[in-house]
């Protein structure tokens, strides 16, 4: 089972931030981009190999959008354009083919205390403290899109966290994830399959 990284992770607090921390923040969550590192002592990860996305796809983007908030979560660091590109200078592709997932990651950051208090209200009989790491980036992603971005049809955005839940996430966390997302899609205002631009 996928410990509980909200109240027991080997992460530093906020006044020991540094890039290397953001790094393995990530190999915990996907060990695959590190190059075969391990996770650190007593963090359980899932397991599931993942086929990696298409180069430059949306996809992709999404998943590293969803792996930073992770990852940023475990230290928050104050600095955190400086830490987006790290970051995001440190993956497979060249930075500007993760363009959509960047500003995925900025903006979802932007609308924390938002997103936070829309999550809540939908975790019913589940405090807000207990929800793993990995499932609350997946949520967290989730939320901005479908609240914040009217560009991208609803439907869109849930498919593709149910798929990022159906790697990261444990089994029992995947059914705790659905239901939140089918919350929040029930809780949009606009058609489901339909994106606004403008």
């Amino acid at each position: 089972m996928q410990t509980n990284a909200s109240t027991d992770h080997p992460f530093p607090g906020d006044e020991q931030v540094s890039p290397e921390h953001i790094a393995v923040a990530i190999e915990a969550l996907c060990p695959e981009l590190a190059k075969g590192a391990q996770p650190p002592e007593g963090f359980e990860v899932s397991t599931v190999a993942a086929k990696s996305p298409a180069k430059g796809s949306r996809r992709a983007c999404r998943f590293a959008a969803m792996q930073y908030l992770y990852a940023w979560d475990m230290v928050r660091p104050e600095i955190r354009i400086d830490h987006l590109r790290r970051f995001f200078e440190s993956l497979e592709h060249p930075r500007e083919t993760y363009a959509f997932g960047e500003e995925l990651a900025e903006s979802a950051i932007e609308h924390l205390d938002e997103i936070d208090e829309i999550i809540t209200a939908r975790a019913e009989n589940w405090e807000f403290v207990r929800i793993a790491k990995v499932d609350l980036a997946i949520l967290r992603l989730a939320t901005y899109e479908l609240f914040f971005r009217n560009d991208i049809p609803p439907i869109v955005t849930i498919n593709e966290a149910v798929e990022m839940s159906k790697i990261f996430s444990t089994a029992e966390a995947r059914r705790f994830v659905n239901g939140i997302l089918d919350k929040l899609l029930a809780s949009v205002n606009r058609p489901a399959r339909e994106a606004f631009r403008g």
